[in-house]
């Protein structure tokens, strides 16, 4: 899978723009990615600064988070909830997380709570 082999620093600034072009915030951002892996703000610098690959970002999570199979919609065409790889489902929960931070939806509800 060639999206796995990414480096997630080079897909990050990616997802804060998309927040940022709709008037969100990086600290939002940070917010929904914690929520989803248990990474923090140290921890995240760490695997930006390392350059660790998707794949890497996701296998190391400290605490993905159980309630990420709320996680429902389309990316890309596809059902998140559908997809059957682990590791290609959990970039997709990312995806849609942030889909939903740029489209206007409370955070509270972004990070079903």
């Amino acid at each position: 899978m060639k999206i796995c082999r990414m480096v997630f620093a080079s897909v990050y600034p990616l997802y804060v723009q998309k927040a940022e072009r709709r008037g969100r915030t990086k600290e939002e951002v940070d917010r929904v990615i914690f929520w989803l892996t248990g990474y923090h703000q140290e921890s995240l610098e760490h695997v930006l600064e390392e350059k660790w690959d998707m794949q890497t970002f996701f296998e190391r999570a400290p605490d993905f988070n159980p309630k990420a199979s709320l996680i429902k919609g389309v990316v890309c065409g596809v059902r998140v909830e559908a997809v059957e790889d682990p590791l290609m489902q959990k970039v997709r929960y990312l995806d849609k997380l942030i889909d939903e931070l740029a489209a206007g939806k409370a955070l509270e509800k972004v990070l079903r709570q």
